[in-house]
Parts: structure tokens; C-alpha cells; sequence
């Protein structure tokens, strides 16, 4: 089995992904407005040469028919939640090699200011920028804080598909390689003849104008998108070189893993052409009885009420309005369709009843996987869920912090690296050649971004 990827799933707020563990004596996650928390993480994460952290990020909060819920608020469950992009240039000055992945929504900004920043940020960072791709998280608040109607699920990936369009002819036709001189004798910054003008007019959006800076290391940054359902995975199978999936049953994941790869198949790509990563969050101690112990007491911070919240956000499902002996009826979502999936039944299977939904969800949160006992059962765990799923890596949970990533590097990442499964060096410079050893720092020829390089498109 070859070394697999590892980054971190954080957002700026408290509390890690099951529970509100805030209010612990010695969870941190409270600090989350302090730079010097993001700054002293990001330097823990490099040490233990983790690949990159992803930073989550939503416009919306959760709600139910207009009114804030009420759990959410008390137990700090999706409110608040900050914006991340103001934090990268403080943690790229303070680490030199931890890739960022960065979320940011096709259905908020216009797709030039998004590719400006972008770009901005691989200058920045010297190549280590991901862009996290998402239709719309917590879709109905956030349209209603935007003073926008929400959009269909499937069309918002319609639209997306042609934002994305708008960020690769920036990315990669405004600027030739070579047009850059900086050649202080003739007083030529550029060269006038290898910076384009670029026009796109989609059905949704259009541009007219240059990426008004160079080329970054990496031109298009590192394309991530998240999300399973049926619409997601034929846009991966487009656009992605990573995608992230939810955890919980290896079937289920595997089944998923197969969906995205042939789908990369079906846009004229690699099968192995997307990194696919679950998320999961590991509980571990010394002894498996103390790791037991330490995720009771997670538990014991997750109520019932707290997880309704989140769910209703991410979905616009209120678990706790359902008849708790039956299953959930609704079958589709304009909103979170890959969680409401999770939940129905499938391949024969009956649904989960409604107090199971809950209780599950409850337990395992938004991402589905929780992986719980001393390093080597951990670890164990680990190899047979990657053998059944045939995912490349993982996308680590917090539960306390910095407790959850403690324990990760001291106790999980030493039996990891025994066995061959975890990196004992960083590779590559950019986050591209990191995710794809051997590769370069742009785009690949399979991709269809690299078509809209300046002479390859008519």
C-alpha cells in the first residue's frame, strides 16, 4: 500500500465536527478569532508533515423556515463561522511547505474576482493554494443573506461548470510563460505581444479582460470539489483533481469512490486522475480502553438537538419534526443532497428510520467516519478501510484541539510511517506535485483546463 495523503478539515469557529467540545477545560477552539491559534496550528500541522489543511467556509448558518434554531446558537454548531481567506497570508509566512485548500462558493462572488484571488494566494504561497469548489453550503441562508433566491441543486452545477470556465480562461489565457521579462535596462516589465485580452461567454457568465497579474507557480489552483450525489460526481469527473467523501459504511464509500473514478473515466480522463479522500476522525490514547473513554466523553458533548441543527443547515431536513419510527421521506434536496442520501435505503437495503438517522448523526457528524482505539487498532483500521474503499487518504476531523491533533501526530503518524502508509518527508513544491508525485505544477494534458491555455483554444 502506498503512503496516503492527510489533510486537516477545519472552519473558523469553534468546536470540532461531533459535539460542541468548546466547552471542555481544555479545548482551544474558542481562540478561534485569534491569528495566533491559526498560526500555532499550522506550524503543528508542518512539523508533522501533513499535506495541507482545508478550510471550510459558508455564507449560510442553520435555520428552519426563518428563524435561527435555537441549539445551534446555544452550543456554538455551525454559528459562528468566519471567513477564512484573510487568514493564508499569515499562515503561509509562518510555513514554508503545508499546502491550503480554500472554499469558496460558485454561486456568491463573480468568477473574475474569484480567480484574482486565487491567483494571488498561489503568488503568496508559493504554489501550496487549493480551491475547494462548492455549489452552495447551507444554500437557503445563504442565498437569503445575499438577497437571492436559492437555486436548483442541478443547476447550480450547471452554472458552476461555467464559473469554473471563466476561472480557467484567466488562469491560463491571459498570460504567456514567458511574458513576464523584468528586464530593468530596456524598462520592460512584460511583454505586450504575450498578454491576451480573454473572452468567455457562457450561458451563465461571461468575462472580457486579462488576469490582471502574472502566472502564479501553479496558474489554476489545485481543483477540489466535495460532494457525491449523482450531479457532483459527473462535475468531478470534469473538473476535479481531488474530491472529498463523506465516510461511514465501506460499501457505501466504496461504491462512491467507483462512481467519481468512472466518471473521470466518462470526461476522457484517468481513472487515477482525481485524488478521492474520506473524512474521519480518530480517537486514539496509549490504551484502547482510554481511547474508548475519551470518545464517551466526546458524546457526552453531542446532543441530540445540537446534531438536528447542523443536519437541518447542511439539508433543510428538521430530523427532530419527523415521526422518529419512520424514514425520512423526502428523497431529494435543493440544499445538501449527498447527506440526505446517506440516509435512504439502497441496494435492497430499508432506510434508517428517523431516531437512527439521528443517532448516527449524532455520533459520526457530517462526515460520516469515526475511527476509535489505541494507535495500533487505529492504524489497523485505517488499512482495511482503505483496502475495502480504495481511497487515497483522509481528511481529518478535530474533535478538542488541539488534543485530537496531538494525539494524531504523536501516537497515529509513528505506526503509520512504520507500516508505509503515511510520507516521512514532504514531496514536490507546489500542493499539485504533492497530490500527484511526479507530475508538474500545472494543469495535466488530461485535464480539460489545459485546453484553455493561450494557442490551444480556437
Amino acid at each position: 500500500m502506498t503512503p496516503l495523503l492527510f489533510g486537516i478539515f477545519q472552519y473558523i469557529g469553534p468546536n470540532g465536527t461531533v459535539g460542541s467540545a468548546w466547552q471542555h477545560p481544555r479545548d482551544e477552539s474558542a481562540n478561534f478569532t485569534k491569528l495566533s491559534h491559526w498560526t500555532a496550528l499550522a506550524k503543528k500541522f508542518e512539523d508533522a508533515k501533513l499535506d495541507f489543511l482545508l478550510l471550510a467556509d459558508s455564507y449560510g448558518f442553520p435555520a428552519l423556515e426563518g428563524e435561527l434554531i435555537e441549539a445551534s446558537v446555544r452550543e456554538g454548531r455551525g454559528i459562528p463561522h468566519g471567513d477564512p481567506m484573510p487568514l493564508i497570508s499569515a499562515l503561509a509566512a509562518v510555513t514554508e511547505r503545508l499546502g491550503f485548500i480554500l472554499t469558496t462558493s460558485t454561486t456568491v462572488e463573480p468568477p473574475a474576482a474569484n480567480a484574482r484571488r486565487f491567483a494571488t494566494l498561489d503568488h503568496f504561497t508559493e504554489g501550496r493554494i487549493g480551491w475547494n469548489i462548492v455549489t452552495g453550503s447551507s444554500g437557503a441562508t445563504a442565498a437569503a443573506l445575499m438577497g437571492k433566491e436559492l437555486i436548483a441543486h442541478d443547476l447550480r452545477y450547471d452554472m458552476a461548470e461555467d464559473y469554473v470556465d471563466v476561472n480557467l480562461t484567466l488562469w491560463e489565457g491571459s498570460w504567456e510563460d514567458d511574458a513576464l521579462v523584468l528586464d530593468k535596462e530596456s524598462a520592460t516589465y512584460a511583454d505586450p505581444e504575450k498578454v491576451h485580452l480573454v473572452h468567455h461567454e457562457g450561458p451563465y457568465f461571461r468575462t472580457d479582460g486579462i488576469l490582471n497579474l502574472p502566472p502564479s507557480p501553479q496558474r489554476t489552483p489545485l481543483l477540489v470539489q466535495a460532494g457525491a450525489s449523482g450531479r457532483g460526481r459527473a462535475f468531478a469527473g470534469r473538473n476535479a483533481e481531488a474530491v472529498f467523501v463523506g465516510g461511514g459504511e465501506p460499501a457505501t464509500v466504496a461504491a462512491n469512490v467507483a462512481g467519481i473514478r468512472e466518471s473521470a473515466v466518462a470526461a476522457g480522463r484517468p481513472a487515477d486522475a482525481i485524488k478521492i479522500l474520506v473524512g474521519a476522525l480518530f480517537i486514539t490514547a496509549p490504551t484502547s480502553a482510554e481511547a474508548w473513554a475519551k470518545h464517551e466523553e466526546m458524546l457526552a458533548m453531542s446532543t441530540p438537538e445540537g446534531a438536528a441543527a447542523i443536519y437541518a443547515g447542511n439539508t433543510g431536513v428538521d430530523l427532530l419534526a419527523l415521526d422518529p419510527d419512520r424514514p425520512i421521506g423526502q428523497t431529494t434536496t435543493e440544499m445538501g443532497q449527498s447527506n440526505l442520501e446517506r440516509y435512504l435505503g439502497k441496494d435492497g437495503k430499508p432506510a434508517p428510520l428517523v431516531r437512527a438517522v439521528l443517532e448516527n448523526f449524532r455520533r459520526t457528524g457530517i462526515n460520516g467516519s469515526v475511527f476509535v482505539g489505541s494507535p495500533e487498532e487505529v492504524v489497523d483500521q485505517i488499512q482495511e478501510f482503505v483496502e475495502a474503499t480504495g481511497v487515497d487518504g483522509f481528511l481529518i476531523q478535530p474533535h478538542m484541539t488541539p488534543d485530537t491533533y496531538d494525539d494524531l501526530i504523536e501516537l497515529i503518524l509513528p505506526v503509520l510511517r512504520e507500516r508505509g502508509l503515511a510520507r516521512h518527508e514532504y514531496e514536490g513544491d507546489t500542493l499539485r506535485e504533492r497530490m500527484f508525485p511526479g507530475g508538474g505544477p500545472h494543469l495535466p494534458e488530461s485535464h480539460r483546463g489545459y485546453d484553455f491555455r493561450i494557442g490551444r483554444r480556437q
